[in-house]
């Protein structure tokens, strides 16, 4: 058996549910994942009985025995987390396919609460406080002013925009497309509210050269999903979707959000490691993906994640945007959903959802005869990423 051929479509998403996506969800963190989770057993055809493993988030506020108490679980036999942030989307999945793989669980629901807009704002200034290697590091980059995960991520997007000619047009492109998704999908915050280049043009910098409408929302709800084996899911209620492949990457030299480590800190590096074995383990290349959910919690990180998953070339994505490849009738739909900047920010989890749906065919902005989506989280370190295929 060849590597990688332990886990490919060994396990499948069996359903998927989610909270209503606000500003103020007026309820616990908590609440939301309990409603979240049961939405998606609901969608299943499954009960709490049937968890037996809960994969979230290192940064998710909700203790797992008081979300299976609360969902009336009866016996967990897994329960795991993954830290980064945003990277973490496509390591909750990695950790709950593996598992039914090797038998360890039979029904792993994977989820992620919060509400990042009533309560902790992600956005907020870092302070520097502590003495753990982490917290002095940030010490050093909060006294040079970089405080904020807009910060980092701005240093790095104008040291691209040197090498690869990327201008802040480009970006705008991809806020425009990202909420004329959103426009059409009644799920979304910005639902009827699509945005022109010139709007884009026209909303105040926030951290040189990324301006407000390249920032994604802040957003409170909650999104789980239901993971169990191919064979077990095609006698529940919805066609399964199959996890072709699941990945994590931290490549050498590099500290979330950036790559101030490494000698260029341009990123373009930062998710082919992941992207590289996405697709050994899938038996696929970029050429067979359909549809592309794209972490997209800054717009202009959009850009080297289509580089780094093999889609164009080192500063060619700007030429591929330009030429309308990532709306709805290009060659490769992004974000059909609207997006974390269209959508919702629940840390990745609705994009992950989004492409379930692409593949079961029931997206609001469905794509025609869809085989593989490609689903990525934190296109800067650490970063993981999910093939999803029709079974």
């Amino acid at each position: 058996m060849g590597q990688g051929m332990h886990l490919r479509d060994k396990a499948a998403v069996a359903g998927i549910g989610a909270t209503e996506f606000s500003k103020n969800s007026g309820r616990s963190e908590l609440q939301l994942a309990v409603e979240a989770i049961t939405a998606a057993l609901d969608d299943a055809g499954l009960t709490s009985t049937d968890v037996d493993g809960l994969c979230t988030f290192a940064m998710d506020t909700n203790v797992e025995d008081e979300v299976f108490r609360n969902l009336g679980g009866h016996e967990l036999r897994l329960f795991s987390r993954i830290d980064y942030g945003g990277g973490a989307g496509g390591g909750v999945v990695l950790q709950a396919a593996m598992a039914v793989a090797a038998g360890v669980a039979e029904t792993v629901v994977v989820y992620r609460a919060m509400n990042e807009r009533s309560g902790t704002r992600f956005g907020a200034p870092i302070t520097a406080s502590g003495a753990t290697p982490d917290q002095l590091v940030r010490g050093l980059h909060t006294c040079q002013g970089l405080q904020t995960p807009g910060a980092f991520m701005a240093m790095a997007i104008r040291r691209y925009m040197h090498d690869t000619g990327a201008t802040s047009e480009d970006f705008g492109l991809v806020s425009v497309n990202a909420r004329r998704n959103a426009a059409t999908n009644p799920k979304a915050w910005f639902y009827n509210k699509p945005i022109t280049l010139e709007d884009h043009q026209a909303s105040r910098l926030v951290a040189e050269p990324m301006r407000l409408l390249d920032f994604c929302q802040e957003s409170d709800g909650g999104v789980a999903m239901v993971i169990t084996s191919l064979e077990r899911a095609r006698d529940l209620k919805q066609p399964p979707v199959r996890i072709r492949s699941a990945s994590q990457g931290l490549p050498r030299g590099t500290n979330p959000m950036s790559s101030f480590y490494r000698p260029d800190i341009a990123p373009r590096d930062e998710a082919r490691t992941t992207a590289r074995k996405l697709y050994e383990l899938a038996g696929i290349t970029p050429d067979d993906v359909d549809v592309a959910i794209i972490y997209d919690h800054f717009g202009p990180s959009l850009l080297p994640a289509l580089e780094a998953y093999g889609f164009c070339d080192y500063g060619e994505s700007k030429d591929f945007i330009r030429e309308g490849h990532i709306r709805l009738e290009g060659r490769l739909p992004v974000n059909t959903n609207g997006g974390q900047l269209g959508e919702a920010y629940i840390h990745g989890m609705n994009g992950f959802a989004e492409a379930v749906r692409q593949v079961r065919g029931t997206a609001v902005n469905q794509i025609a005869n869809v085989e593989h989506v490609l689903a990525t989280a934190g296109n800067v370190v650490p970063t993981s990423a999910v093939i999803f295929g029709r079974d």
